[in-house]
């Protein structure tokens, strides 16, 4: 399970957290809670997205307990490991949650959705109207990096 699910896990928690390390504690978490409960899934679609979901609400929960008065030390720390995902990925992780997750899910994991709607227990028009209002905070979050 590990093996097969962490990229993607990881990919998911990077558009809701700032570092690579919070992103892994997400995952690490979300493994730690099926090792100590248990889940029964019904099928293999269950279990990925149970596991989405489920570092998805990690991650955001770590992202809200974060807080910016991080000693310098430990900032620049992070920083340093912090990959470069180059200008469209870390636009896309700029956004706002709600469209962050169905861009990312769309285009980088390559959901349909309604498949999307069926991971994020929304409604198939919510996750269609993020979609369209993501792509357009998008596009003008690439053209202001544009213009500097």
């Amino acid at each position: 399970m590990v093996e097969t699910y962490s990229p993607m896990l990881l990919r998911a928690a990077l558009t809701r957290v700032k570092t690579p390390a919070d992103a892994e504690d997400a995952v690490q978490d979300v493994f730690l809670r099926v090792l100590a409960k248990r889940p029964r899934f019904r099928d293999g679609e269950h279990e990925k997205a149970w596991l989405l979901r489920a570092t998805l609400n990690r991650a955001s929960d770590i992202r809200r307990g974060r807080r910016d008065d991080v000693p310098l030390e430990e900032a620049a720390n992070a920083a340093a490991e912090a990959p470069d995902y180059g200008p469209l990925l870390s636009a896309v992780r700029s956004l706002p949650e709600a469209y962050s997750a169905v861009i990312h899910l769309y285009y980088y994991e390559g959901y349909s959705i309604k498949e999307i709607a069926g991971l994020l227990a929304l409604p198939a028009p919510t996750v269609g109207t993020r979609l369209s209002r993501g792509r357009k905070r998008l596009g003008e979050i690439l053209k202001e990096e544009e213009m500097l």
